[in-house]
């Protein structure tokens, strides 16, 4: 059984307004605490017969933060299943405009075509929409585009930073990320932090990357470095120096990554005033 939406008492609906209502409510339940104003997003689907012509959700508001540490996943829905009707959501289509991703405003545009699913009607009388995986031979296509601005980014990962120096008694006393372009899928990364513990230990710590996409849409992660001037500091530093030299070079096959029937054939970037990363399956 692959993935299944549950969506209240049976039949199916037969209104576009109906199952509206309905998918909001399930993705409300599913998303649990960490994601805000899910029960205001748009939600407009079109059927046609047994298939959605289209589905569009707009997330515009949406806020997705960190989920609570004590937090559980919700408990797949696993009934028994007694009838099976095959459908096509032909076109779905994702916007946002934006919506906040851990405190970081992101603009996406997302959409996909050929997304195979089942109505399915339980031995108790409940209907769900039972998501099934693309094929080789029913493969999905479609584009996406994720923008941000370079200073919203920086100010979460400094937040983020923060957090995580705050846990070992370090604090964050000032931050720059620097990101430049240096070809159209290639990007070189610096981090530039001071530190601070208690009266006697401060330092200025640098991290550099440079990540790259050839056209096989294999990633390469290389030039990893991060130093200190402090002595000290510096001694912990190369401590690391094992994990360092192992995430330099690292390659990681993009489209390989990805289940059958979706095939990533592009990605770009665009780095400016804003971040702006572009996705196409095909």
């Amino acid at each position: 059984m692959d993935a299944l939406l549950p969506l209240g008492p049976a039949p199916r609906p037969d209104s576009d307004h109906e199952l509206a209502n309905r998918l909001r409510d399930a993705l409300v339940a599913l998303s649990g605490e960490q994601v805000q104003g899910l029960d205001a997003a748009k939600i407009m689907p079109v059927l046609d017969g047994s298939d959605l012509a289209t589905l569009d959700i707009d997330l515009t508001g949406v806020a997705v933060g960190v989920p609570p540490a004590d937090q559980t996943a919700p408990t797949p829905w696993s009934p028994q299943i007694e009838e099976r009707d095959a459908a096509v959501l032909r076109t779905l289509r994702l916007d946002a405009h934006p919506l906040t991703a851990v405190d970081l405003p992101v603009d996406l545009a997302a959409e996909l075509s050929g997304l195979r699913f089942a109505w399915v009607t339980t031995d108790d009388g409940l209907l769900g929409a039972e998501l099934i995986k693309p094929t080789n031979a029913t493969p999905v296509t479609g584009h996406a585009r994720a923008a941000t601005s370079r200073a919203g980014l920086a100010g979460t990962v400094q937040g983020l930073l923060a957090v995580a120096l705050s846990s070992s008694g370090l604090q964050l006393t000032d931050f720059d990320l620097h990101i430049d372009q240096t070809g159209p899928r290639d990007a070189r990364i610096e981090v530039v932090a001071s530190i601070k513990k208690g009266m006697f230990l401060s330092a200025k710590v640098t991290a550099s990357a440079a990540a790259s996409i050839d056209r096989q849409m294999v990633l390469t992660v290389d030039h990893v470095k991060i130093s200190s001037g402090n002595p000290i500091v510096a001694a912990m530093l190369a401590a690391m120096r094992g994990r360092i030299e192992e995430a330099a070079g690292r390659r990681v096959d993009l489209a390989d990554a990805l289940p059958p029937g979706v095939r990533l054939t592009d990605v770009t970037l665009d780095v400016g005033d804003e971040i702006v990363l572009n996705a196409r399956l095909g």
